[in-house]
């Protein structure tokens, strides 16, 4: 009896070795397509057959979602990939990425011991979601073109957000690629070219029903992750807040550059978090923010 119990005991353990070593060198293949393909280079139909072949049951839903990251007109912004996936998906995904940014920077870490310590490792799921709306966000950008999310309403009680600190995730996450589209014609081009950059505002979604810049629900948990490299852990509020900040000054700097109405300007002003001083704590603004409304007194 004893023999008969070790013998299954040692062939279900290797069972279990040979199904983690399929998975991980199917994660290494993922993550080296989505180092090929996340920007302008689009995979061929062979290639995302090969992403779709020998695949694990385990990384199914997050295979699905890789395949629209690396390619054209996807279905990103479809309510099957914006609602978040289950802890599991969510750290294949982690993996996928942390492997494909391994392979970028060049590094000796092998692959496997890092997938065995990612796996082995407990992960903030706020990190986590993080870093799938990232990788959402950052595809819609790279390959959806021409920019233009106008005709998007994000309602966010419809995407299994377990609680506002998600639901702030994802917005901040959402903006802060908006944002990126109009940096280059606010710091780049002397002067700021207003009319470019408020042409791609104009395209901006809505979330809940409201334009973007009305999203005020920021008195979230904060937490604290690797947010820059090299920079250590940083808070999360800290450092996207700011950036929004940064974002509805731009808004600010355009509406006035392209002559807007007073309505306009007060409905950005007051309608905002341009005003929440509550919040300046979490900018570098916050001695423009009040200036600003010291003019308005």
């Amino acid at each position: 009896m004893k023999k008969t119990f070790l013998t299954l005991l040692i062939a279900c353990l290797i069972a279990n070795g040979y199904g983690q070593s399929i998975e991980n060198k199917k994660l290494i293949e993922l993550g080296k397509t989505y180092k090929n393909f996340m920007m302008a280079n689009e995979p061929t139909k062979a290639i995302i057959a090969d992403m779709n072949s020998d695949l694990p049951d385990s990384l199914k839903i997050a295979t699905a979602f890789l395949i629209q990251t690396v390619t054209t007109d996807n279905k990103l912004l479809d309510k099957e990939f914006l609602t978040l996936p289950d802890k599991k998906v969510l750290k294949n995904i982690f993996i996928i990425q942390a492997v494909s940014q391994n392979m970028i920077d060049g590094s000796n870490i092998d692959n496997d011991k890092l997938i065995d310590s990612l796996k082995n490792k407990t992960i903030l799921k706020y990190e986590l979601v993080d870093n799938y709306y990232n990788m959402l966000f950052t595809a819609t950008g790279n390959k959806i073109s021409p920019f233009n999310l106008s005709k998007s309403d994000f309602e966010l009680k419809e995407y299994n957000l377990a609680d506002d600190t998600e639901k702030g995730i994802f917005f901040l996450q959402c903006m802060n690629h908006c944002r990126t589209f109009i940096w280059g014609y606010m710091n780049i081009v002397k002067p700021a070219n207003t009319k470019k950059a408020y042409d791609l505002i104009k395209k901006y979604p809505k979330f809940n029903g409201l334009d973007y810049y009305q999203f005020n629900d920021f008195a979230f948990t904060d937490f604290e992750m690797n947010i820059e490299k090299d920079k250590g852990m940083q808070s999360y509020k800290t450092y996207y807040i700011d950036k929004y900040y940064e974002l509805l000054l731009y808004h600010l700097i355009c509406l006035k550059g392209e002559g807007a109405k007073e309505k306009e300007i007060n409905s950005l002003l007051l309608g905002s978090i341009l005003k929440d001083n509550n919040l300046y704590k979490y900018t570098t603004h916050k001695e423009i923010l009040e200036s600003i409304f010291q003019e308005q007194k």
